[in-house]
């Protein structure tokens, strides 16, 4: 597990990051969000020892991380890195090999990933001369051909089509189950919300909130609720009528309503006892609380 403990950095008199205190736990995804400017890359430097913090502190498994835990990190940069010049697979076994790896087990694992990536026809084409979504497979590959203890990445989605986010996201989601910790940054909600089992919010160098997906939406559901009902009498206007029932939208046999829990199961109760009238017809599809978006989420923290 890495520690991100009360770690502070200025530059030029300017507070750029403020008490970032947050965990990347072994085996699982945590997704790192924040807006332009809000902390995400200077964090990931720290933690990769690229800069040092002005105070706190970066652990491993509870002990202060070394130059030897890092190199066997995984870390991709936003900015790409590779040598424009040089074959796919040729880059990759190179960097195995500066990672202490042999000559056979580099080459295993270079051949390995651009297969897995879908690189495996560009594998001798210059870096170069491949498009800037297979560039990025390559920045990807780069961060992974050591077999590394723990994987940080900066924006590794960036540039790729619906196609390769999928085959990216099925080789991350390999690492984790090694049991890796896998921290990454995206502007990509969507996928943020889909692939990661814990997310971080970060603005203005501040951590605006933090835990499992679950917990997230837990925290944030408010007191929204919807009903859906079917059949002959499936209408929900009469939801408009029930007390402590503020309805703020209505089709049909569609409502979303905001309502204490009390006043919600009230709803739900009637919607049930229509039901089970055999001359109203209704039938009762769906009830329950709404769950928002990491991206409504997002909106409300940051706001």
């Amino acid at each position: 597990m890495i520690d991100i403990t009360e770690v502070s950095r200025s530059f030029g008199g300017r507070l750029v990051l403020d008490g970032v205190s947050f965990g990347v736990e072994d085996g699982r995804m945590t997704g790192f969000v924040g807006g332009n400017g809000a902390g995400k890359t200077t964090t990931m430097r720290i933690i990769l020892g690229v800069l040092a913090p002005d105070r706190g502190s970066v652990r491993l498994d509870g002990s202060p991380l070394t130059a030897a835990d890092r190199a066997r990190f995984g870390y991709m940069p936003e900015e790409r890195g590779l040598y424009p010049k040089m074959k796919v697979l040729e880059q990759l076994v190179y960097l195995g090999r500066l990672h202490g790896m042999s000559a056979t087990a580099a080459k295993a694992s270079a051949s390995g990933l651009v297969e897995r990536l879908g690189l495996a026809e560009r594998a001798n084409d210059t870096l170069e001369s491949l498009s800037l979504g297979n560039q990025q497979r390559a920045q990807i590959a780069a961060a992974l051909v050591h077999e590394p203890i723990a994987l940080v990445l900066d924006e590794p989605f960036s540039g790729l089509d619906p196609i390769a986010v999928e085959v990216v996201l099925g080789v991350l989601r390999d690492y984790a189950a090694q049991g890796a910790p896998v921290l990454f940054s995206s502007h990509q909600l969507d996928i943020v919300e889909r692939l990661c089992d814990d997310v971080v919010v970060i603005g203005g160098g501040r951590i605006l909130a933090s835990g499992s997906r679950e917990q997230l939406r837990a925290e944030h559901s408010g007191s929204a609720y919807e009903i859906e009902l079917g059949g002959a009498s499936g209408d929900a206007g009469w939801v408009r009528e029930q007390p402590g029932v503020e309805v703020t939208h209505l089709d049909g046999g569609f409502a979303r309503f905001e309502a204490s829990e009390e006043a919600a199961q009230a709803v739900l109760a009637q919607a049930v006892r229509s039901a089970q009238d055999p001359a109203s017809g209704a039938i009762v599809r769906r009830f329950g609380p709404v769950t928002p978006t990491l991206a409504e989420i997002f909106k409300e923290v940051v706001a």
